[in-house]
């Protein structure tokens, strides 16, 4: 398959690694600091598709280009899929993780259950027509923040099938259960049977 560039519509580092390591070398992924792009785009709706769709319409209309971005939620069941949308700005405008997880933590402290999932939305725009690939990825808040990599809510959230947070895992090992690798494999399948076609 010939390597495709792709323009991922974040200015978040984190994000841009992960996704990276996800796709593999089938995709050049390329941030919006390295396309001279400067915006930082409103997530104003109420779903992560619908924000993950603004985002790469508005790339996508800048750029002309095929593009593509992504929503993720944390979903906590015993709190009706709280902070979901709102995962980044749980605890306010200022998006301060260690607040977000703060205000987590209290919410769940009477809570026996603490099953909890990563949802991501990807958005890719190719060709002018829009596509959506979900990855999910299941697991518990834990009642303290445990290690140090990632971002987010990763020291507080374990998947299933472990016994580290995703902040005690190495970018490798998070690869293995990571809600992102998830939608991205479902990206990476679709662009390699367009390759074949096109």
């Amino acid at each position: 398959m010939k390597r495709t560039r792709l323009i991922f519509a974040t200015n978040n580092p984190n994000k841009v690694e992960e996704i990276q390591a996800a796709i593999g070398k089938h995709v050049e992924v390329v941030s919006l600091k390295q396309a001279g792009i400067d915006i930082d785009i409103p997530e104003p709706h109420d779903t992560l598709d619908e924000n993950a769709s603004e985002k790469s319409s508005v790339i996508n209309r800048l750029t002309q280009s095929s593009c593509f971005s992504e929503d993720t939620g944390l979903e906590v069941y015993s709190l009706n899929g709280e902070p979901g949308v709102k995962s980044a700005r749980y605890a306010g405008d200022e998006k301060s993780f260690s607040k977000n997880i703060e205000k987590l933590l209290e919410k769940l402290k009477l809570q026996t259950d603490r099953r909890a999932r990563f949802r991501t939305v990807i958005s890719l725009i190719w060709q002018e027509k829009e596509y959506h690939f979900e990855g999910i990825c299941e697991g518990i808040i834990l009642t303290h923040a445990r290690g140090s990599q990632g971002f987010g809510y990763d020291s507080v959230f374990q998947p299933l099938g472990s016994d580290l947070s995703f902040a005690e895992m190495s970018l490798k090992e998070k690869t293995r259960y990571s809600h992102r690798k998830k939608a991205a494999d479902k990206l990476v399948i679709f662009l390699q049977e367009r390759a074949q076609t096109d």
